[in-house]
């Protein structure tokens, strides 16, 4: 998984009734494009994020 900072990381909920959380990518910390990824959510909250294989990286 690659992102550049103002890509979009969208989590799929992995519960029944669970929503999809959707942020903006500020700060990317890995090499070459890699996690793990500094995300401000659409809710407000930010936090450092490590996606897993339910997530999906959106290009700008």
């Amino acid at each position: 998984m690659k992102a550049t900072v103002g890509d979009r990381l969208l989590v799929h909920g992995n519960i029944v009734g669970e929503r999809d959380r959707i942020g903006v990518i500020v700060e990317v910390q890995g090499p070459d494009g890699g996690p793990p990824y500094m995300v401000r959510f659409d809710d407000g909250h930010m936090g450092l994020v490590f996606p897993g294989p339910d997530a999906v990286v959106v290009r700008k």
